[in-house]
């Protein structure tokens, strides 16, 4: 244990330069200490971590929207029709139920009834799987020669499942999310069809083989796009960390899976170095070595502000939220009915010149709080505080965190890549991991091409029943 000093012995500035070393001591501990707690109260809410990282020991944190409050009254708007069930003018069976046929008062027979009211139930039928049997017939000739007729092409065996029984293996497994043996259940539950996990996995590795072609086609989709969104997430596969590799847009969505997350990744994928559009991302560093540019996700820096802001009390990162929202605010009123700004138009780029002035203006008061630490001349760099950190990034990427408002086609936030992110975490929460490459591939495949699909307005069913059959509809690639 250390032992005090005897303050007796010491001359005035002895006692002076003790005070001055005891006041930095206390300052530092009491920054780093700000720095540990703040860091401790780190959530998905003012961080890049995912929600499933806050945990369950401690209160989930409460969503706080950084829109505008709307002028419009909560709930349906006036002239909306809204959705509910409605009776149709053709249905499928007519029960009658009929008065009896004579008065319960005087007896006399009743004369012919008539409809005053009917009620309408809609249910589903009795689900129950059919068995077709080809049979191939043969007819032989005056002359002597048997002529024999032909299964149909996809009818290769001599008991196997048809394309709808497929089609809803892979629907439940691959776009429900539901693993092989609650696959299986389902199946025998739903529609007394007894089949093994190993029938069901059979089934999407043969819906990955026939859908690869229009997938391929996809991801070429992807470099004639004006504007891309691209985000990566982890996925384990045979117990090691790989990586899920996702391109988004509108109509579109691409995921593969590799064992790196980087620029090989890039390279070995084929797409995004040949991507000469702009690119939609958080920033990570990987992205910045592409040949094309760049516009940052300002859903990131909101939540990256709120923590400086929430946290560590630094009223710059406050004035900068309301500043970016403000000009997300303004580029949606200037976006409304689908019009496109006129970015010529004096008044517009005035507007954003002034806000670009105030962005710069309140970074440097972020300057003054958070002095960046001079190089020591260590090798390596320089540790700099979160904060200084966030500031040299905003300053430093200035023209792509305001792509937003200079460039069409290009949004505030990278939502619609961590929005395609989010169905495949959820087959991996389900899942646990992938036991084998192919089967992480296959769902890539399979999921590419739904999750297209399901952007373009078509029925997913029934696309992997025509998958099946040998005819995918194909996806609008415009």
């Amino acid at each position: 244990m250390q032992t005090l000093l005897d303050l007796t012995q010491l001359n005035p500035q002895q006692k002076d330069n003790l005070i001055r070393s005891l006041q930095q001591q206390v300052q530092d501990l009491t920054s780093q200490l700000a720095e540990l707690q703040a860091r401790r109260n780190l959530n998905s809410q003012n961080s890049s971590k995912p929600p499933s990282s806050d945990g369950l020991d401690k209160p989930k944190p409460k969503p706080r929207s950084l829109r505008k409050p709307s002028e419009r009254n909560t709930g349906g708007q006036k002239g909306h029709t809204g959705q509910t069930l409605a009776p149709v003018t053709e249905p499928d069976r007519v029960v009658e139920h009929a008065p009896p046929e004579c008065c319960d008062a005087c007896q006399r027979k009743l004369g012919t009834p008539v409809v005053v009211e009917s009620r309408q139930v809609f249910d589903l039928p009795t689900l129950a799987y059919e068995v077709t049997e080809h049979r191939v017939m043969e007819s032989v000739c005056t002359c002597g020669k048997a002529h024999r007729g032909q299964f149909p092409e996809n009818v290769t065996a001599s008991v196997q499942y048809g394309p709808a029984a497929q089609a809803a293996m892979v629907h439940l497994n691959q776009n429900h999310m539901l693993p092989l043996k609650r696959t299986a259940t389902l199946m025998d539950e739903l529609f007394g069809l007894s089949v093994s996990e190993a029938t069901v996995l059979k089934a999407s590795i043969e819906a990955a083989e026939r859908l690869t072609p229009t997938v391929d086609a996809i991801g070429q989709a992807f470099l004639k796009q004006p504007t891309v969104h691209a985000d990566e997430t982890g996925l384990r596969v045979v117990t090691k960390l790989h990586w899920m590799h996702v391109l988004a847009t509108k109509s579109l969505t691409w995921v593969a899976c590799h064992a790196k997350r980087g620029g090989v990744a890039f390279e070995e994928l084929g797409i995004l170095p040949k991507f000469n559009g702009t690119l939609i991302h958080d920033g990570w560093k990987p992205y910045r070595a592409l040949s094309c540019s760049h516009g940052l996700c300002n859903a990131h820096h909101l939540r990256e502000l709120t923590y400086v802001f929430e946290e560590l009390k630094q009223e710059w990162a406050g004035d900068l939220i309301e500043v970016l929202t403000h000009a997300d605010h303004l580029n949606n009123t200037n976006c409304a009915d689908g019009k496109v700004p006129d970015y010529a138009d004096p008044k517009y780029c005035q507007e954003v010149m002034d806000l670009r002035t105030l962005y710069e203006a309140i970074l440097n008061e972020g300057d003054k709080v958070n002095p960046r630490v001079v190089a020591s001349g260590k090798r390596g760099i320089t540790k700099q505080s979160k904060a200084a950190n966030l500031i040299g990034r905003l300053r430093d990427y200035a023209d792509d965190v305001w792509r937003f408002m200079e460039q069409p086609n290009v949004p505030f936030t990278n939502n619609i890549a961590e929005q395609a992110v989010r169905m495949p975490k959820v087959k991996q929460k389900v899942s646990g991991c992938f036991r084998t490459t192919q089967g992480a591939d296959t769902f890539c495949t399979i999921r590419s091409y739904l999750a297209t699909m399901h952007k373009q307005g078509a029925r997913l069913f029934d696309s992997l029943v025509n998958t099946f059959r040998g005819s995918p509809p194909q996806p609008n690639l415009g």
